[in-house]
């Protein structure tokens, strides 16, 4: 995948804001805090996952939802884990056992048909390039594996079409409504299953939508 000046923009930001956003919280608060949050968010999916099986935290970030799967085998992805771990104290490849972190954007990881389980939370609008990560995702799970994912989702179409004509959120390129976000899933054979509102705000919902990948659905 060919590095944009915009990409590279949107990165360096990425760095900028976690490492401001953490500058002044304990290491330790911080990680019992963000476990409790992980804790509720997969109460509020009644996600459960079985012990040993295969999943993935797709960009992840340096607290993903990988510090709470402890009994699961954890693949955890993002193109700046070299950079959070030698930037920010919170993060320690070290304290996490049993993830195999990897150093890569969506767009350039694939394992067909491998996981049981796959997160991308809070980063499908982060990528470069949305259909490849999207279909890496969807390609890389199981028949009959879940798909979980957190977006930001419009409420209104005026400022959809909007932020979309002025694209002044270097973070998120991509803005589309929860409808969009749906059948996107759908169209790659993910049978949406629940969708979870999170938080609600004037231009954007914060939504869980979780899925199921159908079992005949063929490899895009």
């Amino acid at each position: 995948m060919k590095e944009t000046l915009r990409w590279k923009l949107a990165q360096y930001f990425e760095k900028r804001w976690w490492k401001n956003y953490l500058r002044n919280k304990s290491i330790e608060d911080y990680r019992v805090w963000k476990i409790d949050y992980w804790k509720n968010l997969l109460n509020a999916g009644s996600i459960v996952m079985e012990d040993g099986c295969k999943v993935l935290d797709a960009g992840c970030g340096p607290a993903g939802v990988f510090m709470v799967l402890e009994n699961q085998q954890v693949t955890a992805i993002d193109p700046l884990l070299n950079d959070y771990e030698n930037q920010l104290l919170h993060f320690k490849k070290s304290d996490y056992k049993n993830v195999e972190f990897i150093h890569s954007p969506i767009e350039n990881f694939k394992r067909v048909n491998y996981f049981d389980f796959i997160f991308c939370m809070n980063a499908i609008n982060h990528v470069q390039d949305y259909e490849t990560a999207l279909n890496n995702l969807t390609e890389s799970l199981k028949p009959l594996g879940v798909f979980i994912m957190t977006i930001d989702a419009h409420n209104h179409s005026f400022f959809k079409h909007l932020f979309r004509a002025i694209p002044g959120d270097i973070l998120h390129p991509y803005q589309y409504d929860l409808n969009e976000y749906k059948s996107h899933l759908m169209k790659r054979g993910v049978v949406i299953e629940k969708e979870v509102l999170l938080k609600q705000e004037f231009f954007f919902n914060h939504y869980m939508i979780i899925g199921k990948k159908n079992k005949i659905y063929p490899a895009i």
